[in-house]
């Protein structure tokens, strides 16, 4: 493993930064960038189409040319301040801002959500579990981006369905590239110890029983985390991105889908549901109980989203057809 991406650079040609380059910092930013270029490209999709307005941007402002001695003269009155014009824009202009919100919203609800599971941790140490590096929930930081982003785009006057089926398919790959970062990284998202002797003979050994050397943690497994008969843990960062490789296929397959705005993104949270449920079962989370049912809360989220996604879902299905063209001419917006 390489938790600092710089080690590697170093182990393979000798080049050594001053700076670490940490591993999962590296792939979040991958991730949110690539999510971006490809919300940009479906939203210009959609607006040749009909789909979504243009956005009204201020005009930069023309430079103030100087007076015939190189400067105003003293004392002379200053010109009446004129309204900024505006132009049409494409929606994609809205998105470096939308990147923003899911980079700080993204951060700051999952460390939130991470705190709400580990109450216990953080009451023995508070400042040091607000402001550490690691600890973060996927889930809290997904909830509270996708608010920011729905009010911004509210304000920007873009249909809020249709641009969350325009970020649905960069969504789940962003996520699955996340996890690559914590592969690398070896930060803990892993599963609970397996044995290389129940895999079948068909299964690569380190697809179901990986060590994890030179984890950011520093733990031994499996002697640290173990018992004795095991041979490490479920790489289960692995098989998240395997499954949300083949759902951003889907969604990509399916973003010209018939139905009305909203569906896709109902689909997205259908199947980012049923994923994070069923890598839950192997993966090594604190475990609480509801309504009298053990489940972690990533399960819980899980069943929500889901069952949210299919409520999405079903009321465009009710009615097929794309949705009406629409008219340019949305609130300004800062350009």
């Amino acid at each position: 493993m390489y938790p600092r991406l710089s080690d590697l650079l170093t182990d393979a040609f000798g080049i050594s930064f001053p700076l670490p380059i940490y591993s999962f910092g590296a792939m979040v930013a991958t991730a949110i960038l690539l999510a971006g270029w490809l919300l940009a490209r479906e939203l210009d999709r959609m607006h040749a189409a009909g789909q979504v307005p243009a956005m009204r941007v201020r005009a930069a402002a023309p430079p103030v040319k100087a007076g015939a001695g190189g400067r105003a003269r003293a004392g002379r009155a200053a010109a009446p301040a004129t309204v900024a014009a505006t132009v049409a824009a494409p929606p994609s202009a809205i998105v470096n801002r939308l990147v923003i919100l899911a980079a700080i919203g993204g951060v700051a609800g999952s460390k939130l959500f991470h705190i709400l599971e580990n109450l216990g941790d953080f009451a023995a140490d508070p400042i040091g579990m607000a402001f550490s590096s690691g600890g973060l929930t996927f889930y809290g930081g997904l909830i509270t981006a996708a608010l920011l982003i729905a009010w911004t785009v509210r304000r920007a006057g873009l249909p809020v369905a249709r641009v969350a089926d325009a970020v649905a398919p960069g969504l789940i790959l962003g996520y699955g590239i996340g996890r690559i970062g914590c592969y690398l990284a070896g930060d803990g998202d892993w599963g609970v110890c397996s044995r290389l002797a129940d895999k079948a003979a068909w299964i690569p050994a380190r697809l179901w029983s990986e060590t994890f050397p030179r984890n950011i943690l520093g733990l031994d497994i499996p002697g640290g985390i173990c018992p004795p008969g095991f041979d490490g843990v479920y790489p289960t960062m692995l098989y998240e991105f395997a499954l949300c490789l083949a759902a951003f296929g889907l969604l990509w397959a399916l973003r010209r889908h018939p139905w009305r705005a909203g569906w896709l993104f109902g689909l997205y949270l259908v199947m980012t549901g049923a994923e994070r449920f069923a890598i839950e079962l192997i993966r090594v989370n604190n475990v609480g109980t509801y309504l009298g049912i053990p489940a972690t809360q990533a399960q819980v989220i899980s069943v929500v989203l889901a069952v949210a996604g299919v409520a999405i879902m079903v009321r465009p299905m009710l009615t097929r057809g794309a949705a009406p063209t629409v008219e340019d001419g949305a609130p300004v917006v800062a350009g």
